[in-house]
């Protein structure tokens, strides 16, 4: 009988072939990876809405930087590349992100969800306020006017370009629309987001049907807890008149009976003009409202000119939660911190 014989590898050998063990590895955890490519969404409200549907099944990133307004953003190359690798974009529509609709209409096939399409929330828009007619007239004679004032508010809009035709087209798009765009900022409409990302990605992913599933109603529970807390955190203000700097709150404010008197533009985008000023001017100094408020990404100095020589108090609403990270508590607490930023102006808080 011939005894088997096994040739001993050499360490050159065995070398070689542990580094093929973990290219093979890293390989197949990069193959993983990019089928999980992330779920992207325009801006960070809507981030933290599928950051809760898709916790533990994908990730969440948000196409607009901080410190960015939908309002008036210019796409980069790179955020181009980001919409064509994501597995889902999560969008409101063209009446609010206009700068989108181009580049998502050239990848029509590709897995989309534009809000404001859907049914369940074109049912419950609710249309612009009933004072816009007077402000468009009087905006549309400031911007003939002084147009230079386009440029004067804040570092959002010296990060992009103004004048650019595709700008141009976002902001009349948008500011001219019938209905209010906000949606994040209803809580039922972010209820029906939820539903709707939960059964997009269920027909991406079936097999994680028992994750999204739970985090549907993870998500829904909170929900109805975070509102619950809203309701008695704003109570005390009810009745308290305040001016926001542009109109994008009427669905929070009518969901928890808050008492706007106004908004100091239609188009942040725009400075209000010498006839809305004085209107505003006017019932401030009849002491009709306590506080106005300003924005992260709209810091005018017209809203501290106009309050100037009045009891009136100045805060800042941040609709967007700028400061806020993405997880799947991310969009409660980006309701508790908007119905405390309207509490501290509208109680005097420190």
């Amino acid at each position: 009988m011939s005894a088997s014989f096994t040739p001993k590898k050499s360490p050159n050998e065995q070398k070689l072939k542990a580094l093929f063990v973990a290219g093979a590895l890293l390989f197949a955890g990069a193959a993983a990876e990019s089928a999980q490519a992330a779920v992207v969404t325009s801006v960070r409200p809507l981030g933290f809405i599928a950051a809760a549907i898709a916790d533990g099944i994908t990730p969440t990133e948000v196409l607009l930087p901080d410190g960015a307004s939908p309002h008036d953003y210019a796409l980069r190359p790179s955020d181009v590349q980001r919409l064509q690798s994501a597995d889902l974009v999560i969008w409101v529509g063209p009446e609010m992100e206009a700068f989108l609709t181009k580049p998502l209409a050239s990848h029509a096939a590709s897995p989309q969800i534009a809000l404001a399409s859907l049914p369940a929330i074109q049912s419950a828009l609710i249309k612009e306020s009933e004072h816009h007619d007077d402000e468009h007239a009087d905006e549309e004679e400031h911007e003939h006017h002084d147009a230079d004032h386009q440029h004067a508010h804040g570092s959002a809009e010296a990060h992009h370009d103004h004048g650019a035709d595709e700008d141009a087209d976002a902001h009349e798009e948008h500011h001219h629309g019938e209905y209010n765009m906000h949606i994040w900022l209803s809580p039922e409409m972010a209820k029906q987001t939820a539903i709707a990302i939960h059964a997009k990605l269920l027909e991406l992913m079936p097999q994680k049907k028992d994750k999204l599933d739970a985090n549907l109603l993870n998500f829904t529970d909170q929900l109805a807890q975070t509102e619950e807390k809203v309701v008695n955190m704003l109570a005390p203000v009810k009745g308290k008149g305040y001016f926001v700097f542009h109109d994008a709150y009427g669905y929070f404010e009518k969901r928890f009976g808050l008492s706007p008197l106004g908004a100091f533009t239609i188009n942040p985008a725009i400075q209000p003009g010498a006839q809305r000023l004085h209107q505003i001017r006017t019932q401030l100094v009849e002491q009709k409202a306590v506080c106005v408020f300003a924005e992260p990404q709209f810091r005018p100095a017209v809203i501290n000119a106009v309050a100037k020589g009045t009891d009136v108090r100045t805060g800042v609403l941040d609709p967007l939660g700028s400061n806020i990270a993405l997880s799947k508590d991310s969009y409660a607490e980006f309701l508790l911190q908007l119905s405390d930023q309207y509490s501290r102006c509208l109680e005097k808080r420190s």
